[in-house]
């Protein structure tokens, strides 16, 4: 593999491999904006968004930290002191530091006076991307880890949002190894047939528990398996009418777990841990 830097309106990280390519802009976020396998794009992008540096991206696949999804009113509590974060936590709007090393990209998020206001922890996140060439395609793994810097345990959240380009819905076939979602169009707790209705305007389900940390999916010809570390125990599932996107999307706890306690994640001071998620492409033949 190998790592070239191009400067456009965002300096632009480019990693290769035989069969792979990976974008990402350390500025935006550490965002990942293009995968492609083959010369096939997987990730949709919203170029007008991107361009515009007022707005979060939608498109590729932005980083969630320290929360996943939306705190009630934006605000949590912490030692008795109340504290608000954005939706999906600030991870995807800050400018992330960058490394190179034997081909893989590494960007960093430490904690700042930009985070601090908002979550009480002193931080170091890091997050490698990796090309993994396979014999039908290729893996894009991310390798993650977080570290406390504070001086007390350290709750949080993490998670990826990415969006992945699909022409024509109706080919969309998929694994989730789950029973249950909750709806979040709907508010209530539904049961897992197998199947979703595409043609709703909207559809924003969380599958949890897991049964299984492999999901797969099969669209416009390629197929798409999801293999994250068993801490990854949310699926989020979303998509709207009108859009050449479904989101497919693991977070290691659902929404509001800062409040409710729910699949959080705590690590004591100074610790560490690490976490892996790998996205593999393919084209079948059948």
């Amino acid at each position: 593999m190998a790592v070239t830097f191009e400067q456009r309106q965002y300096g632009t990280y480019i990693v290769r491999s035989p069969r792979g390519v990976l974008e990402a802009v350390p500025e935006r976020g550490g965002v990942i904006t293009s995968w492609q396998v083959d010369g096939q794009e997987l990730f949709y992008l919203d170029q007008e968004r991107f361009r515009d540096p007022s707005l979060s991206v939608r498109g590729g696949n932005p980083i969630l930290f320290p929360i996943c999804g939306n705190l009630p009113d934006n605000t949590y509590s912490v030692g008795g002191q109340s504290f608000t974060l954005k939706q999906h936590g600030f991870a995807r709007e800050l400018p992330w530091a960058v490394s190179t090393t034997d081909g893989d990209l590494t960007v960093t998020l430490e904690s700042s006076d930009r985070t601090l206001p908002h979550y009480p922890f002193a931080f170091l996140v890091s997050f490698t991307y990796s090309l993994i060439d396979t014999p039908t395609g290729c893996t894009l793994a991310i390798q993650q880890t977080v570290t406390n810097r504070s001086a007390e345990s350290m709750p949080f959240a993490l998670g990826f949002h990415p969006y992945f380009e699909i022409a024509d819905k109706a080919t969309l076939e998929y694994t989730i190894p789950a029973e249950q979602y909750w709806n979040n169009v709907t508010k209530v707790v539904e049961p897992y047939t197998g199947t979703l209705d595409l043609s709703q305007p909207e559809l924003d389900l969380a599958f949890t528990p897991l049964g299984s940390p492999h999901i797969a999916f099969r669209f416009d010809g390629k197929a798409l398996d999801i293999a994250t570390d068993p801490v990854f125990r949310t699926f989020v599932f979303w998509t709207v009418a009108g859009k050449d996107f479904v989101c497919l999307e693991p977070w290691t706890a659902p929404r509001n777990a800062l409040n409710t306690g729910e699949d959080l994640l705590h690590l004591a001071p100074g610790a560490s841990q690490s976490f892996a998620v790998h996205f593999t492409a393919s084209f079948p033949t059948t």
